[in-house]
């Protein structure tokens, strides 16, 4: 009786607007800047962008600098996130109403954030804006959709996340500061963020970033051709470890996989990055049942083919890790 094949393929690929624009470039400088300023407050934001910014040369260094401040300095504000949620819920299908609302409330969060320096992400997204503005640089907050694996959507979700975008030698890159700066964990029914910074998020690859980040306005993608929304909510949950190791789930574009047992399902991934993982494997989880697997595997410098066969019938989980960590789940149900 055979069983499901599956391949995943890794392969190279270039794109405008990412990190590896700047591959020649150090951001050490930029980074123990901001770490010599750690603590400074909010009360004067022109004198502190003159800080971090005024001894560094290129705009790169100095959107760093603003950005790495920002995220090892400011706590992630749950209970704003969800008065947030609460006060979008009340214009659900005004997309106008919105949009103004959005406006008039995000200096309401700001004025919160410099005593406090405690935000949601439209804080987070509007800090950056505001430093890198000093530093005379060009940014935007842009409003949207962020998926995760606890943040489920649906077509009738409503906006739920703030990012940015910045130009750096003519040329639009996308951030996420909220999601770099650490993680909200809930501890005995109480939110307790915690400090960690991320740095794939930082000058995010527009077709990875479009994995878990949605804007309202499509432009802002930063892609030539942009998914619909329900392709979107309907992918594979994609993990922040991918953008650490700059790899895009291509295909299938759905999550949940239904097949025939003997058919053949292909998972093309793409990369950004040389592939360097050393230790690929398939989480397989089967209800109570996981299994580690270490597929039959075939590189060939920027392409790598993992193939795993299923041999029963039934419903899996399936998660691709690269060295330790998931960086994509998909699901399959297989019948006979």
């Amino acid at each position: 009786m055979k069983g499901l094949t599956i391949f995943f393929i890794f392969t190279f690929i270039i794109s405008f607007g990412q990190r590896s624009d700047f591959k020649s470039i150090s951001f050490k400088k930029a980074d123990s800047i901001a770490n010599n300023y750690k603590g400074e407050n909010l009360k004067n934001l022109p004198l502190l962008t003159q800080k971090l910014t005024s001894s560094l040369d290129t705009e790169v260094e100095k959107f760093r600098a603003i950005y790495t401040w920002v995220c090892t300095n400011i706590e992630n504000d749950y209970s704003s996130y969800l008065k947030t949620k609460k006060n979008r819920k009340k214009i659900n299908k005004d997309r106008e109403a919105f949009l103004q609302w959005n406006s008039s409330f995000t200096p309401k969060v700001f004025k919160k954030l410099l005593h406090h320096k405690k935000t949601a992400c439209t804080g987070y997204a509007y800090l950056i804006r505001e430093l890198a503005k000093l530093a005379a640089l060009e940014c935007k907050i842009i409003n949207g959709f962020g998926r995760t694996a606890n943040l489920k959507l649906d077509k009738n979700s409503l906006p739920n996340h703030s990012w940015n975008v910045v130009k750096l030698n003519d040329k639009w890159y996308l951030s996420d500061a909220t999601w770099s700066a650490g993680r909200v964990m809930i501890e005995e029914g109480e939110p307790k963020f915690i400090a960690d910074y991320f740095d794939g998020y930082f000058l995010g690859e527009p077709s990875l970033f479009i994995k878990n980040h949605y804007p309202l306005d499509l432009d802002w993608t930063l892609m030539t051709t942009t998914p619909s929304f329900s392709q979107f909510i309907n992918g594979p949950i994609v993990y922040k470890e991918a953008f650490s190791n700059g790899i895009i789930p291509v295909s299938p574009e759905v999550m949940h996989i239904e097949i025939q047992k003997n058919k053949s399902v292909h998972f093309e991934l793409l990369q950004t990055k040389q592939f360097t993982g050393e230790e690929i494997a398939l989480v397989i989880v089967n209800g109570s049942k996981s299994i580690t697997s270490t597929p039959e595997t075939i590189k060939v410098k920027n392409k790598c083919t993992l193939k795993h066969t299923f041999n029963k019938t039934g419903y899996y989980d399936v998660h691709i890790k690269v060295d330790g960590l998931i960086i994509a789940t998909y699901t399959v149900k297989t019948r006979k």
